[in-house]
């Protein structure tokens, strides 16, 4: 196993692959020529300067700038928080350039073909699961949904995948577009595939009343989807049990069948990042997703603040003018978000992050922006919105990883990638694949990590390791094997608020 990694030739860093103390002497060149010596103590994962960079110039890793000298470094230099601050200002200028296009998007026609076992939907759809969601119109009642979640799934446990409830504290008393995105969320929850069956629960008095909720979600079965409001219910419960033992019937229609690899959706997601993230993980979904996307399917991208930085790599993929436009919306409304607050625009990343080597946004966002690997840019979707075009999407949603893994799963995604090199144990409303950026990681908590991709640093080629990856999806979408999080019974959701509450 390699020491170190540089990850393009430009760079003035490399990636330290174990803790280095001062004094130690790396070998830059196979011949030995190159000697540095170090002239701090490096923890794994950190950057080590190789080459003077004067107070004031940029610091290249990726081959792209990660910040700025606070003062001259020599190398051997560790380089972090301490002596390297970002380089992003405010609001930048956009131009669409249509020959700086990237067009590196390929046909994989071995995949075309390809087929995993799936739930057809009456509407056309396919779901990967065959389970029953109990969804609240209003906080207030997430006990009693909760109850009526864990008697059901001991009743009609064998006859679907399960029945689940997704507690929340909103849905009353919220005012304007605050309560426009509650509904719409969670009418993207409602009308999610993964579910063969919906019972919607409100209360009566709230804010978001089912008739207005019954709006957000649309045309809809009533066959799939049943209604109770728990102050008319003499016995809320039990009125509750009846209507799920209804859709567990509906649910026992579909059967699994051969659906096409091109129906699937991937949401692409980090957390608890490291240095290795953008080295490991990162790249391999970023190869998994270039490859579902080229059998026909759909990835999707989010957490608009992590892509501040290497915002212009996506808009250099746009589908269009049109699309390009979006791409520079998304990315100046989320700026004007954070000033409305009065926060920093480019503020630092987490103090996991940070401690796992990250040293600035911009850093975090090349790294981040890597798991929507070489694809094109087909489209930008609101919050809270359903995904409407196959390819690569980008997904309007904060970098908080409760609200962004919901915000995917309500747009459809079938199954979240999740990569992590602190780890969690955190699983949204589907199937969550938690990747493991190092093997130490991978090891220490198998009950979290679904996937190492650590071992890109040992034995395993990026090839090896996305054939592996892509056939775990696709038995994960067959149901032949779970997720830790579904094992474990971590399905939690979070909705992003932004708004006044009475």
């Amino acid at each position: 196993m390699n020491s170190w990694v540089r990850l393009h030739e430009d760079d003035h860093v490399i990636i330290a692959l174990q803790p280095f103390a001062k004094g130690e002497k790396l070998l830059l060149e196979a011949d030995g020529v190159n000697e540095l010596e170090l002239l701090d103590d490096v923890p794994k994962g950190h950057k080590i300067l190789t080459r003077k960079v004067c107070a004031g110039e940029h610091v290249l890793k990726f081959g792209y700038s990660i910040g700025v000298a606070k003062e001259d470094l020599a190398p051997g230099s560790w380089v972090h928080t301490h002596n390297m601050g970002t380089g992003l200002k405010g609001f930048l200028d956009y131009s669409y350039e249509p020959g700086k296009q990237e067009r590196r998007e390929t046909r994989a026609a071995r995949d075309e073909a390809r087929t995993f076992q799936g739930f057809v939907r009456d509407n056309g759809e396919v779901g990967i699961r065959n389970e029953i969601w109990i969804i609240n119109t209003v906080g207030c009642i997430n006990k009693t949904c909760e109850i009526v979640a864990r008697k059901a799934h001991a009743l009609y446990e064998g006859r679907v995948d399960g029945v689940y409830h997704f507690a929340h504290p909103f849905g009353c008393s919220q005012l304007g577009d605050d309560l426009v995105h509650t509904q719409k969320l969670l009418a993207s929850l409602v009308n999610h595939p993964n579910a063969a069956g919906v019972l919607v629960i409100g209360l009566g008095c709230e804010n978001n009343q089912i008739d207005a909720f019954k709006r957000a979600i649309g045309e809809h079965s009533p066959e799939r989807i049943k209604f109770l409001k728990s102050q008319e219910a003499e016995d809320e419960i039990e009125e509750a049990l009846e209507l799920i033992g209804e859709l567990v019937g509906y649910a026992e229609r579909f059967k699994r069948e051969p659906v096409p690899v091109s129906k699937l959706k991937l949401g692409l997601k980090c957390g608890g990042s490291d240095g290795l993230s953008g080295i490991t993980a990162n790249p391999l979904v970023g190869a998994v997703s270039d490859r579902l996307i080229a059998a026909g399917g759909t990835a999707i991208l989010t957490e608009v603040p992590e892509m501040f930085g290497a915002e212009t790599i996506l808009m250099n993929r746009a589908a269009d003018e049109q699309v390009f436009g979006k791409i520079v919306s998304l990315i100046n409304d989320f700026k004007q978000y954070f000033i409305k607050h009065d926060q920093e625009i480019y503020e630092n990343p987490s103090p996991g992050n940070k401690a796992g080597g990250i040293s600035t946004l911009e850093e975090k966002s090349l790294g981040c922006t890597q798991k929507g690997g070489h694809a094109i840019v087909q489209d930008v979707v609101p919050y809270g919105e359903r995904i409407t075009s196959s390819g690569l999407n980008l997904l309007e949603a904060p970098g908080n990883d409760l609200v962004s893994v919901t915000a995917l799963s309500a747009g459809g995604a079938h199954i979240v990638l999740f990569t992590t090199g602190r780890g969690t144990p955190f699983g949204g409303p589907v199937p969550t694949v938690k990747i493991a950026t190092n093997s130490e990681l991978a090891d220490r908590k198998k009950n979290w990590i679904d996937f190492n991709a650590g071992q890109l640093l040992e034995d395993k080629s990026m090839e090896t390791l996305t054939d592996e990856l892509w056939e775990q999806l696709i038995s994960l979408a067959s149901g032949e094997t779970r997720t830790n999080n579904e094992r474990n019974g971590f399905k939690e959701i979070a909705i992003f608020k932004d708004g006044v509450i009475l």
